[in-house]
């Protein structure tokens, strides 16, 4: 995609990130999940300090075009855990994930971690797949009392290559 920037999360970026996953939720899971599901799961964008410290404390990376959000990604460099992966309706399928990812995964083998984890939505599982990651459970997560079907998912990093 022309004119994508990947970069690293700043501060600033918390309220358009959560603008990007509401929408994300909203718009690009409806054909995956009812509107009582989104809504259960993201019925307006994050604002709560809580919100904040997710994406503040993992290792955020922010894509973005002519100053607009298009996507992000989250890892927790300690654990492995990728726990946000979202990218804008409007360029869901055209590479803007692809880009996020490379770089999260990057980051990881370079950190030293030898596996990352998610809970995949019924849309992220295929991009996992393609990815390398394995389907470990299906399940349900319970927001506001109704169940959202997910995956728990991994993939292996494999040894590290030490270079000369």
């Amino acid at each position: 995609m022309n004119g994508l920037i990947i970069r690293p999360y700043r501060p600033a970026d918390a309220i358009g990130l959560a603008t990007l996953f509401h929408r994300a939720v909203q718009e690009g899971t409806s054909r995956h999940y009812s509107p009582e599901q989104r809504e259960a799961w993201c019925d307006r964008p994050p604002t709560s300090a809580g919100w904040r410290a997710r994406v503040e404390e993992a290792e955020t990376i922010v894509a973005e075009r002519d100053g607009a959000y298009l996507g992000f990604m989250t890892l927790d460099m300690e654990t492995g855990y990728l726990d946000f992966a979202y990218v804008a309706p409007e360029v869901m399928g055209k590479g803007v994930a692809d880009a996020l990812y490379a770089v999260v995964e990057g980051r990881a083998r370079v950190r030293g971690l030898d596996r990352l984890d998610t809970e995949a939505s019924l849309l992220a599982q295929p991009f996992f797949a393609r990815h390398g990651w394995r389907l470990i459970a299906r399940q349900e997560v319970e927001r506001a009392g109704v169940k959202i079907p997910n995956a728990v998912m991994e993939k292996r990093l494999g040894a590290r290559v030490a270079a000369a």
